[in-house]
C-alpha cells in the first residue's frame, strides 16, 4: 500500500472518530433538555391520563378505575361545550390580531430611525414581564369605577355621559377584554419572530423589485409576505399553543365569568380539579386539549413546509 493510500485511510478514520465524537457530544448536550421536558410535560401528562379514568378527588388516598365515566359526564355538560367554543373564539380572534399587528410592527421596526432601540425595548416589555403581574395591571385598567379606558373615552367624547362600560361584567366586553390582554402579551414574541424573518430576506430581492418599479402593496403581497410566510406561521403556531393552554388571563381577570362567557378549557380544568376538588374530571377536561393541539401543530407545520418549498 502506498504512502498516499495510508494517509487517506488515516484521514478517513480521523474524520469518522471526529464525527462519532460530535454525535456523542450532541446527545449529551440534548440530554438535559430531554430530561427537563420529560419531567415537566411527560410525567404530568401520564398522571392526567391515570387520573382521568379514576375517581380521584382532593384528599382521597384510594383510587378506583371508572373507565370513560368522567369523559361521558364532561360531554353531557353544557359548560364544557361553552368553554370549548370560548377557547376557539379566544384563540382564533387574538392570534389573527397578533399576526396582523406583529407584521405591521416588524415592518416598521425593520427600518432605521432615531430611538429605534427604545421602541424595541418598550415593545418587548409585555413579554419579559410576568404575565400574572401584567394581568393585574390590566385588572386595574378594566376597573368598573376607575377604568382609565372609560375615562379616556368620555374625555374624548367617544361615549356619552350616561355610558360607562363594565368591561369585566358584561359577557361580550369580558371576552373582548381577555382578547386584548392576550394580544398585548403575545404581540412582542410574534414581532421578534417576524422581524427575524424580514432580516433573512436578501437585499438583492428588494433591489430587484425596486428596479422593476414595484410599489408598496405589490412588494408587500408579492415578495414580503410570501417570503416571510413560513416564519409568520411559526409565530402563529407559538401563539396558538400559548393561548390555547393559558388560564392565567382568565383566572386573574374574570374567573371564567360572567356566566361562563370567558370560561376556556384550561380554566375549566383548573376550577374543576383544584378548587372543585374533582381531580379526575379536571384531568379528563385537560386531555381534550392534547388532540386539538396536535392537529393544529400538524396542519400549521405542513402548511409552513409547503410554503417554504414553493
Amino acid at each position: 500500500m502506498s504512502a498516499a493510500a495510508v494517509t487517506a485511510s488515516s484521514a478517513r478514520a480521523a474524520e469518522q472518530r471526529i464525527s462519532s465524537a460530535d454525535t456523542q457530544l450532541g446527545r449529551w448536550m440534548l440530554a438535559p433538555a430531554i430530561i427537563y421536558i420529560t419531567l415537566l410535560v411527560g410525567f404530568p401528562f401520564l398522571l392526567s391520563m391515570y387520573y382521568s379514568v379514576s375517581d380521584a378527588t382532593v384528599g382521597n388516598t384510594t383510587l378506583h378505575f371508572v373507565g370513560l365515566e368522567n369523559f361521558r359526564r364532561i360531554i353531557e355538560n353544557n359548560t364544557f361545550w361553552t368553554s370549548m367554543r370560548n377557547t376557539f373564539v379566544f384563540t382564533i380572534v387574538s392570534q389573527v390580531l397578533v399576526v396582523i399587528l406583529a407584521k405591521i410592527l416588524a415592518m416598521a421596526l425593520f427600518n432605521d430611525f432615531r430611538g429605534k432601540w427604545i421602541v424595541r425595548l418598550l415593545i418587548l416589555l409585555p413579554w419579559v414581564a410576568p404575565i400574572s403581574l401584567g394581568t393585574i395591571g390590566w385588572l386595574w385598567i378594566f376597573d368598573p369605577v376607575y377604568s382609565v379606558i372609560n375615562w379616556t373615552l368620555r374625555a374624548s367624547g367617544l361615549v356619552g355621559p350616561n355610558v360607562w362600560p363594565i368591561w369585566l361584567g358584561q359577557p361580550t366586553l369580558a371576552m373582548i377584554s381577555i382578547i386584548m390582554v392576550d394580544v398585548w402579551r403575545l404581540l412582542p414574541l410574534a414581532t421578534v419572530i417576524i422581524l427575524a424573518g424580514l432580516a433573512g430576506i436578501p437585499q438583492d430581492i428588494h433591489d430587484a423589485a425596486h428596479m422593476d418599479g414595484a410599489g408598496f402593496w405589490r412588494h408587500l403581497f408579492r415578495i414580503n409576505i410570501p417570503l416571510v410566510m413560513p416564519v409568520m406561521l411559526v409565530a402563529l403556531l407559538f401563539g396558538i399553543v400559548f393561548t390555547f393552554t393559558d388560564m392565567i388571563i382568565v383566572y386573574v381577570l374574570t374567573r371564567g365569568g360572567p356566566f361562563d362567557s370567558t370560561q376556556v378549557l384550561a380554566s375549566l380544568a383548573f376550577f374543576t380539579g383544584v378548587p372543585g376538588g374533582d381531580l379526575a374530571e379536571g384531568a379528563a377536561i385537560s386531555l381534550f386539549l392534547f388532540p386539538l393541539l396536535v392537529a393544529v401543530v400538524i396542519v400549521l407545520l405542513t402548511i409552513a413546509r409547503r410554503t417554504e418549498v414553493t
